[in-house]
């Protein structure tokens, strides 16, 4: 039937008292006693303490504030970044491998300081910990927006009737000046200071926020509050996703220019120079994080029943004589001990793999996170506000359903260390299966005249230029696409050698377009009383909800990994090393995960682009035409290899792992010594 928690009972009178136990081995017999290295206070502060508190002064009111927090670090770090990385390559002029360097920059700081909070941590006063946690990750949040305020208005485009007639007069003297180049990519500093304000706000919360909880409840309902929080962390960015997917369609300035030829319509947001709101959220979740201080606060060193639960928890720390050495030597009484410590976790081959097979997970994890959005939108042609909030909608409920089932699984079947490593090779194994979905739910890339078509003959590939615009001196730093009768896309009105347009219903449509071609398609002639309407055009691609199904249930079994992954770390050390032990999973987690990620998933978005932002002064920006079916190959190709790595070193672990011996092993071990002493 389990053991009973104390914690769920009635405070007691005696709340204020200090306590230990040492935990039992397997089959050792009853636990050490108590000794003076764990405090079990009342909830509040000082001698304020009402009685209302002490209702929250239990595991679940614990969860309740780690949940809340570790929704809005979700929805900061891994909601609102995501889905304003495409809005602020446009606003800011980054490149895709630039943007992912921002995106990497919070796994930097939590890589550097992640070591020392958690080992530092581990016998200070956890939930105080976690109100410093919630200062800085609103004080990032905070530092992200500001660069709206700082940069001024956002120009939606020097001239929107950039037709062939008016290309001559109105373009003719536009050239480059170096002094006039734009400074909006220095603030790419600014974006990477919050974030790493943001990863120093997050180190404690999965380090020792986590091992908080373990602490706190009895070992076979440990994954089911661990799987809990995590899927309540996911909960941030599904509700990041879908709030700033929603703000993207208010214009980024609140209010529109008149002076510019720009309705509030869908029509508009569909132009690729239509940017959104991006920063309004962070302003909202900057102070909505520091009103967390105040619960976090006033929760006591150790909850209630906390001795208890240690002293009747049953080790199953790998069998290499760490346990022993922690024990007898005293490992982790101060900071000299640091780097023994940290040598005893190294040392240790199931931990070790455990956490290369977590950092490759998270690798293919954060590199979707952060361009999964991207990839819908050039994939099967959506919006970028209607692609990140598909994503999130997807993603994120994919991703928290497999943490809540593997933790119930786990809590349920009362795995042991070894079980729980199987399970995981399982559950990454179908994973592997379901992300061949990019070999066959991929979309080719509309006609596009000068990237993919050549002008009805009459051009060449990669080339906007052709003898039907030749005269038009357009200009590559206005785009503005356009659609033609033909279903071929073009740069801008001035490339199809547009030279009139005009309003019909409140409906934009160009005339006397020298580049178009006639309709392929046989229809009446009154179906096409225009030759071009503004925005791409539409996709002929239907298979964007076969990849979202396909997608889906491999987030799920990819994310059912996860809690067991923790879950098996924190079982395979020894108990005093947990905490540190999930810091030491933080950093590689980050050097070879996390960082690496978003970059590496930036670089191959790169590789894939066909046709690239370059102003007068012939520099590069952000990307506006990507190759689709390269694009898929290549997030396929390090989707695939970086699950293979995660199968292989979670097979190493089972091989691994010696399970501490029992009770009788231990005194048959022990007679074997006397024996040989007697000899």
């Amino acid at each position: 039937g389990g053991i009973e928690n104390a914690a769920f009972e009635a405070p007691s009178p005696d709340l204020g008292r200090r306590c230990h136990a040492r935990p039992a081995r397997a089959g050792a017999g009853p636990a050490a006693p108590a000794g003076p290295d764990c405090e079990e206070g009342p909830c509040g502060w000082g001698r304020f303490a009402p009685r209302l508190l002490q209702l929250f002064n239990n595991p679940e009111g614990y969860l309740a504030a780690y949940s809340l927090l570790a929704i809005f670090q979700g929805i900061v770090v891994n909601g609102l970044v995501n889905i304003s990385i495409s809005t602020i390559e446009k606003r800011y002029e980054l490149s895709s491998s630039l943007t992912g360097l921002i995106s990497a920059s919070y796994d930097i700081a939590f890589c550097i300081l992640s070591l020392f909070v958690s080992y530092l941590g581990e016998r200070g006063h956890k939930p105080r910990w976690l109100a410093f946690s919630a200062f800085m990750l609103g004080l990032g949040s905070l530092t992200f927006s500001l660069p709206h305020f700082s940069s001024g208005k956002y120009q939606y485009g020097a001239k929107l009737e950039d037709t062939c007639q008016t290309a001559e007069t109105t373009f003719a003297n536009v050239t480059c000046n170096a002094s006039k180049q734009s400074s909006l990519h220095n603030y790419l500093y600014v974006f990477i200071l919050a974030q790493l304000l943001l990863g120093v706000g997050g180190t404690p919360l999965y380090t020792l926020g986590t091992a908080f909880i373990d602490d706190s409840v009895p070992k076979h309902k440990s994954s089911l509050y661990i799987g809990v929080g995590y899927a309540m962390s996911l909960l941030g960015p599904a509700i990041g996703y879908v709030l700033g997917g929603q703000l993207l369609m208010v214009y980024i300035d609140i209010q529109i220019p008149e002076r510019q030829d720009i309705t509030y319509t869908k029509v508009d947001q569909d132009d690729p120079r239509w940017l959104g709101a991006w920063w309004i959220a962070f302003l909202a979740c900057f102070f909505a994080v520091w009103l967390l201080i105040i619960p976090f606060s006033c929760f006591p060193k150790h909850l209630p029943g906390t001795a208890k639960i240690k002293a009747e928890r049953i080790s199953e720390t790998h069998d290499d004589g760490s346990e022993v050495l922690v024990q007898t030597r005293n490992i982790g009484e101060s900071f000299k001990d640091f780097p023994v410590a940290l040598l005893i976790l190294l040392r240790n081959p199931v931990l070790m793999s455990l956490i290369i097979a977590s950092s490759s997970e998270a690798l293919v994890a954060t590199g979707f996170a952060t361009f999964l959005p991207k990839f819908i939108e050039n994939q099967f042609g959506k919006s970028s506000s209607f692609a990140a909030t598909l994503g999130g909608l997807v993603l994120i409920p994919a991703a928290a359903l497999g943490q809540v089932i593997s933790g119930i699984l786990v809590s349920k079947c009362k795995m042991d260390c070894k079980g729980i490593i199987k399970f995981m090779i399982s559950t990454c194994s179908v994973a592997l299966l379901l992300n061949t979905v990019f070999l066959f739910a991929k979309c080719g890339n509309e006609p596009f005249a000068g990237v993919s078509e050549t002008y009805n003959g009459t051009g060449t590939l990669r080339n906007l230029t052709a003898p039907c615009n030749a005269n038009c001196r357009c200009l590559r730093s206005m785009y503005y696409p356009i659609c033609g009768r033909d279903e071929v896309q073009y740069f801008s009105p001035c490339f199809a050698g547009c030279a009139s347009y005009l309003f019909n219903n409140m409906k934009k449509t160009y005339h006397n377009c020298s580049c178009i071609g006639k309709p392929k398609r046989e229809t009446s002639s009154e179906d096409f009383l225009y030759e071009a309407v503004p925005g791409k055009c539409p996709t002929q691609c239907k298979l964007l909800p076969l990849f979202l199904t396909f997608f889906f249930f491999a987030v799920v079994f990819t994310f059912m990994a996860v809690t067991p992954t923790t879950v098996a770390i924190l079982r395979c050390v020894p108990d005093k090393q947990r905490a540190f032990a999930l810091g030491v999973q933080a950093v590689f987690l980050r050097l070879l995960g996390t960082i690496p990620g978003p970059i590496l998933f930036g670089v191959a978005i790169d590789n894939s682009c066909t046709l690239w932002d370059v102003n007068e002064c012939e520099t590069k920006g952000a990307c506006w035409v990507y190759d689709n079916k390269r694009m898929a190959y290549l997030l396929m190709g390090i989707s695939a290899a970086c699950k293979i790595i995660t199968i292989i070193f979670v097979l190493m672990a089972v091989y691994f792992y010696k399970p501490p011996p029992s009770n009788k092993a231990l005194r048959q071990k022990k007679a074997e010594i006397v024996s040989a002493i007697r000899t």
